[in-house]
């Protein structure tokens, strides 16, 4: 399978601007589409990773991009100079108006920056067959971008709760990595 791609154009570094402009380009599709296609893309993605690096190396790949897009999400759609409380209601709302799902702090440490956030309807994980396993490597590298872009702290963000694991909710724990 490998050689079939090998002539392949290679893809230029990401940048916000290459995402294009959907509402142009969509005019009448619109920039809805099915959670459907968004796991098909993801999950046979993480299943081709997966095969050819191994289960861990492919969510530490998951994790990376999900943290490239987390930091350029913040930066681009996120007002990273608002107050630590407005900044978390404008990251719930956005969440929930791009579908991605309801976010809530359940817990946060001023002193040490240490925080439990939870995501309902998840869009990655919600609905999911039960396999004893947390799947939201992407999701934990996106958390952790946009914290690391408000904050300028670098942290680790490990999700202890999925859909996937037999929770409603999933469950992220995210620590500032000590410098």
């Amino acid at each position: 399978m490998k050689n079939v791609f090998a002539n392949m154009k290679k893809h230029s570094v990401f940048t916000w601007e290459n995402l294009g402009d959907i509402k142009t380009g969509r005019g009448e599709l619109g920039e809805q589409m099915p959670v459907l296609i968004y796991r098909l893309m993801q999950y046979t993605m993480l299943d081709v990773l997966s095969k050819d690096f191994g289960n861990e190396k492919a969510n530490t790949y998951f994790r990376a991009a999900g943290f490239l897009a987390g930091t350029e999400f913040a930066k681009n759609c996120l007002d990273l100079k608002a107050d630590f409380d407005s900044f978390i209601a404008m990251l719930q709302k956005s969440l929930a108006e791009l579908k991605v799902g309801i976010l809530r702090m359940e817990a946060f440490d001023k002193n040490t920056g240490s925080m439990v956030l939870t995501v309902g309807e998840d869009l990655d994980c919600s609905g999911l067959p039960i396999t004893n396993e947390n799947v939201c490597t992407y999701d934990e590298g996106f958390i952790a971008g946009i914290l690391q872009a408000y904050t300028g702290k670098e942290y680790d963000v490990r999700e202890v709760d999925c859909w996937a694991n037999g929770d409603r909710v999933c469950r992220f724990r995210g620590e500032v990595v000590a410098q």
